[in-house]
């Protein structure tokens, strides 16, 4: 792919994130989505591997029809109430098909098949852009729409993804797989709160974006995409793999790295709903993926496989990222000390 051809596509990822996130019209909202697809579809298949043209075309299927049901429920509600504000989406069934469209979009269970397959065909590069960007215009949809959503049905998708995204990624020698599921658990805690607290979500999100972003981008540095590969880093780049494992351990959620910050703050709310026992349950699940990113984290630090091959030995090592890498892991582990000032604007 050209240097010039990858611009446009970047460009067009960038018209069609803000071009949702700002419009109030329900078709220029829809419009913006069906860029955002249109110009990631080259960046999955640009490998030309059958495993990413596989990828790509689930990933166009799955947003076409998530994309068909925005413009079904938007015309729905358009018709009930006469006007197209994004704000205003008043009639029950709209909200009941848009809930749905949405879910099908972020890859939240039971609508979460599809995302695990399309990052492990994909590129690493493109697979943060799918982990990150792409999932802004869907959350900002329901940022916009949070008041008329159906709470019980998010709910019940949330605890479900929390679930499964812990549950499946036990299995997994594949880090891109993992890493999907680590999305699909973490969406799971921003759906769960979106209903009560939209700041408190979008916090989530912009966070678990900070995560995301520095584990991809260590990833890719140090060109390891599977758990064998990831045992023989620490020998060759000892501050990448501790800055990986930092990171990963972020992720989990634990104190006192930054990725405890939103599970706090969230489970806070929760009680405040009167939902102690649904915050109680979440807090279970969410054990579940911490064994998989304790297990990531050992394998980047402490782990060497018993027979290392030559092919284990290829290390490419890309320098001008760890200015990059640092700082993010810095955010991402040191942000703790300004949750009471995030907690008032809260």
């Amino acid at each position: 792919m050209t240097p010039q051809a990858k611009l446009v596509f970047v460009m067009s990822l960038l018209l069609g994130t803000t071009l949702t996130i700002s419009s109030n019209h329900w078709i220029m909202a829809w419009a913006g989505l069906e860029i955002n697809t249109l110009a990631i579809l080259p960046l999955i298949s640009k490998s030309h591997h059958p495993r990413a043209i596989e990828a790509a075309t689930k990933y166009f299927l799955t947003q076409a029809a998530a994309s068909a049901l925005v413009l079904f429920s938007s015309m729905t509600n358009a018709w009930h109430t006469g006007q197209w504000d994004i704000t205003q989406l008043t009639h029950p069934m709209s909200c009941l098909i848009l809930t749905s469209a949405i879910a099908i979009k972020l890859g939240l269970a039971p609508f979460h098949f599809w995302f695990p397959e399309v990052l492990q065909g994909s590129p690493l590069t493109t697979g943060l852009l799918l982990s990150t960007i792409m999932k802004l215009p869907p959350i900002s949809l329901l940022f916009m729409t949070s008041p008329s959503l159906n709470q019980t049905l998010l709910t019940c998708m949330a605890v479900i993804s929390t679930a499964l995204g812990g549950w499946m990624g036990l299995n997994q020698t594949q880090i891109r797989k993992i890493l999907a599921f680590s999305s699909i658990s973490h969406l799971g805690w921003m759906a769960i709160i979106i209903s009560y607290s939209p700041k408190l979500a979008l916090l989530s999100f912009y966070l678990y974006v900070l995560m995301t972003t520095a584990v991809f981008l260590t990833l890719n540095s140090i060109n390891t995409l599977k758990l064998s590969t990831l045992m023989t880093t620490w020998t060759k780049t000892p501050t990448l793999s501790a800055m990986l494992m930092l990171t990963l351990l972020s992720l989990a959620g634990l104190p006192p790295l930054t990725g405890f910050l939103p599970k706090w703050l969230i489970i806070q709310e929760l009680t405040k709903q009167d939902m102690a026992l649904t915050a109680t349950a979440i807090s279970l699940l969410s054990l579940l993926s911490l064994f998989f990113y304790m297990r990531l984290a050992y394998c980047a630090t402490i782990t060497l496989p018993p027979h290392t091959t030559n092919h284990m030995k290829q290390w490419h090592i890309n320098s001008p990222t760890n200015t990059t890498i640092a700082i993010l892991t810095t955010m991402s582990t040191m942000l703790l000390p300004i949750s009471p000032m995030l907690s008032t604007m809260l």
